[in-house]
């Protein structure tokens, strides 16, 4: 899915047709594969590519025997990429990147708006959780599982209380492992419910730390998706499962493709808005 903070603007190598993936002028692609090109924020293709020795300022030129077009795309880190065709130049690309720096200067204006979560949470810190801003607090609650003399610190995300090993210092290695264990039970069970409800035949489930993608399926049935969904919202974390259900129907972003989407999500289009404003609060 791309507003993972990447950014991308295509452009036509002739006389090769327009890439069917192709998105206007600021559009970020979001992909149940990957966020970036979601075959980067969508489906990537980066094992395909080869790295050109061209560094050109602020721009890194990129060949790829998969890309039928130009395109200037912004990558989450700031680094901007300039993807030459198949049959393209490095002379190309330059001057397709020139006839695009406004674009690119734009884009890197949008990157620097976005909002972009704490490096460092303490208590009182506001993270996202379950697709909310939400202060973490130390908790009221007394630990049941421990002993006289033994209990353990709690904090407070919301109506969720976790236990931490001590509330000084940095907690977001803590929290965040405890999130991911929350996502590994109950990502793959909503996951096995909405294959239930489409009919889709899905072998396997798993749940990874992914930094570019908030999932991909392979053909054979298997369905990976990122632990961060569950500091989404409902609808949008739904979304994204949907969206690679659909892929094993339909293992492309065609038009075919989108309509089954759009079949049994009628609401992806606010999820990726969703997405594409707030990403950058779980650093995708």
């Amino acid at each position: 899915m791309n507003d993972d903070g990447q950014q991308s603007f295509p452009g036509f190598f002739p006389p090769a047709p327009p890439s069917t993936g192709s998105r206007p002028e600021g559009a970020e692609r979001t992909d149940g594969h990957r966020l970036p090109p979601i075959h980067t924020g969508g489906i990537g293709v980066r094992g395909m590519e080869e790295r050109a020795p061209a560094h050109r300022a602020d721009v890194v030129f990129e060949r790829s025997q998969r890309a039928r077009n130009y395109r200037l795309t912004l990558r989450r880190d700031g680094t901007a990429v300039a993807t030459i065709p198949a049959r393209g130049s490095e002379r190309e690309a330059l001057r397709f990147v020139e006839q695009h720096r406004a674009w690119l200067d734009r884009a890197r204006a949008r990157q620097r708006r976005r909002p972009r979560a704490a490096e460092v949470w303490t208590v009182g810190t506001q993270v996202l959780w379950r697709g909310e801003m939400t202060e973490v607090r130390v908790a009221s609650v007394r630990d049941p599982l421990a002993g006289p003399g033994r209990e353990r610190p709690q904090v407070c995300v919301a109506a969720d209380v976790f236990r931490v090993a001590r509330l000084e210092g940095d907690l977001r290695p803590a929290l965040e492992a405890q999130f991911a264990r929350r996502a590994r039970i109950e990502l793959p069970a909503r996951t096995w419910e909405l294959a239930a409800v489409t009919g889709v035949d899905v072998k396997h489930v798993t749940v990874r730390n992914q930094r570019s993608r908030w999932g991909s399926c392979s053909a054979n049935g298997t369905i990976s998706l990122n632990w961060r969904l569950v500091q989404t919202p409902d609808f949008v974390r739904d979304y994204i499962i949907y969206h690679e259900l659909m892929h094993l129907r339909e293992m492309n972003h065609s038009t075919r493709f989108w309509a089954k989407v759009e079949e049994v999500c009628p609401d992806w289009r606010g999820a990726e808005r969703w997405i594409k404003r707030n990403g950058s609060l779980l650093g995708l």
